[in-house]
């Protein structure tokens, strides 16, 4: 069976994690979608070290690169984007990589890249935590349905058997 073509834009969260390929898989299949663009969001070191250490108390040194280039976190992200986008190729989709720099929030700075590209659906995984887990840890996916103002495909983890040992059941 062909594929179809359904003029639909996908744009995937892609983080380089293995949850983030499974949701790339699900919604591949189920989707079918014409156009991916394939985005990795990015903090800035020297914002990650300054929210680190906003946390503790302690005065954080300047320490910014002059370029984004000069930044390890651009670097790492730039490969990671590059990453999903073969794996996008491998599932027989055409990926476009979008490297953004997030100023506030990973789930605001997808948000704006959809409505920049336009695109139909939003995609993401998400590490479904509940109980205790969930009230020291802010759920992306949920951010983004949130405020996305589009259709948001949300792939939750596989079940394991680390569900089972903590008692967490879903049925």
């Amino acid at each position: 069976m062909g594929r179809m073509n359904n003029g639909m834009t996908m744009l995937i969260a892609y983080d380089g994690s293995e949850q983030a390929a499974i949701a790339m898989e699900h919604a591949a299949r189920l989707l079918r979608p014409d156009t991916v663009e394939i985005l990795t969001a990015w903090e800035p070191a020297a914002r990650q070290a300054a929210r680190a250490v906003s946390r503790s108390g302690l005065h954080q040194a300047a320490m910014a690169p002059e370029t984004p280039e000069d930044d390890p976190a651009y670097e790492e992200a730039l490969n990671t984007c590059h990453e999903g986008v073969a794996v996008a190729e491998g599932l027989g989709l055409a990926g476009r990589a979008h490297l953004v720099e997030c100023s506030t929030t990973m789930a605001a700075a997808i948000v704006d890249a959809a409505d920049e590209l336009n695109v139909d659906v939003i995609v993401t995984g998400t590490r479904a935590l509940t109980g205790f887990k969930a009230l020291w840890s802010s759920s992306m996916a949920d951010q983004i349905i949130r405020n996305a103002g589009r259709p948001v495909f949300v792939v939750p983890p596989e079940h394991d058997d680390e569900d089972e040992e903590t008692g967490d059941f879903r049925g």
